[in-house]
Order: structure tokens, then C-alpha cells, then sequence
């Protein structure tokens, strides 16, 4: 064995070991992104749930929005009022007070409302229905398919699958959107914690072939809408609309809905 030699090749890695630190020190200090210090104390503040429902992609993507004044203090719907008035006083801002909201499915057509067309055996995800005759075994191709495609992105446990439809848990939803995004039908939408009635059906067929596919169906006959005193209420294609914005809770919609699917 030569010792020489090893003592060489020891002495040159050793060498270019510290030449490529020393050009990698200088390019680090030349080329680094200067961070605002903001930015890391709003991430301090966001809760980490990482659930996307700012719309950014993430909890960093939000706080560098935030202090980039991309987006609002109060963004983020998971940590809503408490951290958006935290975020505002190391912004320097005023944070405006949100209404806190929660996902609402609307769909009442459960397992005894709601007629089927055959029995299906398969992989249970409404996104796979698409692929399936009828787009899923219920007879009305709007309601909700209850094979947990929303149950499964739920970040919060707040959804679950009862009887056959998503049914939400209006005290864990943190309105992060994950479920609104994944529903092929496009039924759950966030509505007003505090709304005082809201149409449970989204189906947009006339009278008499609702009737025929779930007995819990919108026939859309407008009663709520003639009777309505504050003009909240509509029948758009075929279905009940309620404004939560005009909505002042006189439950006379639900009074004369005649299939009792006004909450």
C-alpha cells in the first residue's frame, strides 16, 4: 500500500472539499431570496392544516400572499375571525369581520326517499360513476350518489355518509372547500352558519320525473316563491333558491313547500 498516495488523494478531496464550500458560502449570501420578516410571522399565526381552502397552496402560500397584499387577512377559513385579527395587527391592518360559513349538501334523497334503478356492486367513489350506466344506480342524477368521494378529502371529519347521502357536521366543517371541489354533482355549497332555511335538493328535472326518481325532490311549483314576503326565494331550472342575504328566517317557504324539503 502506498501511504503516499493516500496521503495525496486525502489532501486533494480534502481540497476541493473546501474550495466547493467556500464558492457554494459566497453564492449562497450573492443569490438568496431576501424573506419578509412578516411573512414568518403570519405562517406563525395560520393554523398548518395546509387544506388549500384559500385557494393558495398551502399555509406559506397564503402568508406570502398576504404580506405581498395578494390576499386578505382574513383568508383563511379554517382559522377565521381569531386569526385573521392576528394576522391584521402584525399587518398594521383592520380586520374585517367575516360570517363564519359551513358546507351544506343538497340532497335529502337517503335510502328511503331516494328510488334506484339496479344494485350496484363496485368501487365505492362517486368520481367512478361516471363510468357506470345511469351515472350511479339512483334514479335521479343530481342527488347525492352517498359513495364518500367528499367523506375521504375531508381534512376535519366533519362529513360522513348517513344513510346514503354526505350529511355534515356543522361544528367541525372549518369551510375549507374540499368537498365542494371533489362532488361530481356539484351539491354542497357553504352557506351562512346562522341560515334559517335552506332547500336540501338540487335536482334540476320537472315535477313528475322527480316525483319518480325520490320522493324528497323540488317539483319546483313555486309556492315558495309567491308566498315568500321578502323576495328571497326563486325557482331557477326547475329547483328553489333561497338569497341568504334576504332571507329573514319567517319560515313561511318551509310552511308551504309541499314536500318538506326546506330546512
Amino acid at each position: 500500500m502506498n501511504i503516499v498516495a493516500i496521503i495525496v488523494a486525502a489532501l486533494v478531496v480534502g481540497c476541493v472539499g473546501i474550495i466547493l464550500g467556500f464558492f457554494l458560502g459566497i453564492s449562497g449570501e450573492k443569490f438568496k431570496v431576501e424573506v419578509d420578516p412578516r411573512e414568518e410571522a403570519v405562517l406563525g399565526e395560520l393554523p398548518g392544516n395546509n387544506c388549500g381552502g384559500c385557494g393558495y397552496a398551502g399555509c406559506s402560500g397564503l402568508a406570502a400572499a398576504i404580506v405581498k397584499g395578494e390576499a386578505p387577512v382574513g383568508q383563511c377559513p379554517v382559522g377565521g375571525d381569531p386569526v385573521a385579527k392576528k394576522i391584521g395587527e402584525i399587518m398594521g391592518v383592520a380586520a374585517e369581520a367575516g360570517v363564519k360559513k359551513v358546507a351544506f349538501v343538497k340532497c335529502a334523497g337517503d335510502c328511503n326517499k331516494a328510488n334506484m334503478d339496479y344494485k350496484y356492486t363496485g368501487i365505492e367513489d362517486c368520481v367512478a360513476m361516471e363510468y357506470v350506466p345511469n351515472g350511479g344506480p339512483k334514479s335521479c342524477n343530481y342527488g347525492c350518489m352517498g359513495f364518500g368521494s367528499c367523506v375521504k378529502v375531508c381534512p376535519f371529519d366533519a362529513i360522513h355518509i348517513v344513510d346514503g347521502i354526505a350529511k355534515v357536521d356543522d361544528k367541525k366543517c372549518k369551510a375549507c372547500g374540499k368537498c365542494i371541489a371533489v362532488c361530481p354533482h356539484h351539491l354542497i355549497e357553504l352557506v351562512p352558519y346562522g341560515a334559517m332555511h335552506i332547500v336540501q335538493c338540487s335536482s334540476q328535472d320537472k315535477g313528475k320525473d322527480v316525483m319518480n326518481a325520490c320522493s324528497a325532490g323540488c317539483i319546483g311549483c313555486h309556492l315558495c316563491e309567491k308566498n315568500c314576503p321578502s323576495d328571497a326565494i326563486h325557482v331557477i331550472d326547475n329547483r328553489a333558491y333561497i338569497d341568504q342575504d334576504k332571507c329573514t328566517g319567517c319560515g313561511v317557504c318551509a310552511e308551504k313547500c309541499p314536500k318538506k324539503i326546506i330546512l
